[in-house]
């Protein structure tokens, strides 16, 4: 690509709130709380029970992990949701629909400390489940959609996209009346991160599927950067253009999506 070429576009750009980082942070802040919760309360465990003598196929646990820990992420914050004088200013828990980019959609009611405002933040959840007994367990994982990321900040420049990386560990314990074993999924750690304030150095480009994936490097090693709505959308601009789809290709994106004005709208 030329710079050119990129630079003289006429992009429509993004510009988030003020209070944008600090509803961020509250947001992480509350999801991990509740996370934190129900790991020192030991309500932690999923039990998978099964008529398999010899317990779970440990070897490929990893490739049916995901579904049930991300069940028990909506599990979990739906019983936080449940008690109507939680303290974590939660007002509204949804599953993502299949397709979406969110596992798990939040909102919490703003705190006095934000702007003083009675209304809600969203905070958009993907969840990733990672293995403690696999040592390639949580590198590169495909994260999202790179167009619909990238269009998801054009549309709402407040957009908060967290990355909830859930480690786990699976193991079997014999049914004491059946004798069949049941295999138990355990979550021991997590981390959470907004999409936007990852590092340039974690964040890849793959082009394989559809407009391409954003990948995390490695999910369990992390640095964060603060950088605005904009920056971050030209951050991830750059990685597909440096890519073999290339600037024509991106440029195609681009037009298809609406990230930068028509002729009628300059």
């Amino acid at each position: 690509m030329c710079a050119l070429q990129y630079d003289t576009l006429s992009f429509k750009i993004p510009i988030e709130s003020e209070d944008y980082k600090q509803c961020s942070t509250f947001v992480l802040q509350q999801i991990k709380a509740i996370i934190t919760n129900a790991i020192k309360t030991n309500n932690n465990k999923i039990i998978i029970n099964t008529n398999l003598k010899l317990g779970l196929p440990m070897e490929n646990i990893n490739k049916i992990a995901g579904p049930f820990v991300e069940a028990w992420v909506v599990e979990i914050f739906s019983e936080a949701l449940s008690d109507r004088y939680n303290s974590y200013h939660l007002v509204n828990v949804e599953a993502g629909e299949r397709l979406n980019m969110a596992d798990v959609i939040l909102q919490f009611k703003r705190t006095p400390t934000i702007n003083n405002s009675s209304s809600c933040i969203t905070g958009n959840i993907d969840v990733k489940a990672t293995s403690q007994d696999i040592a390639s367990s949580g590198k590169a994982p495909n994260i999202t959609s790179f167009a619909r990321i990238r269009t998801a900040y054009v549309k709402d420049a407040d957009f908060i996209f967290i990355i909830l990386s859930v480690k786990h560990k699976v193991f079997s314990e014999k049914d004491a009346y059946s004798g069949l074993m049941n295999g138990i999924m355990e979550v021991v750690n997590f981390n959470a991160y907004d999409l936007k304030y990852i590092s340039a150095s974690d964040i890849s480009y793959n082009p394989a599927l559809g407009t391409g994936q954003l990948q995390i490097r490695d999910i369990h090693y992390v640095t964060l950067e603060d950088r605005t709505t904009w920056e971050f959308c030209k951050l991830l601009d750059q990685k597909c253009i440096a890519s073999r789809v290339g600037f024509d290709t991106w440029y195609r994106y681009a037009v298809q999506n609406g990230w930068i004005k028509n002729d009628v709208e300059q």
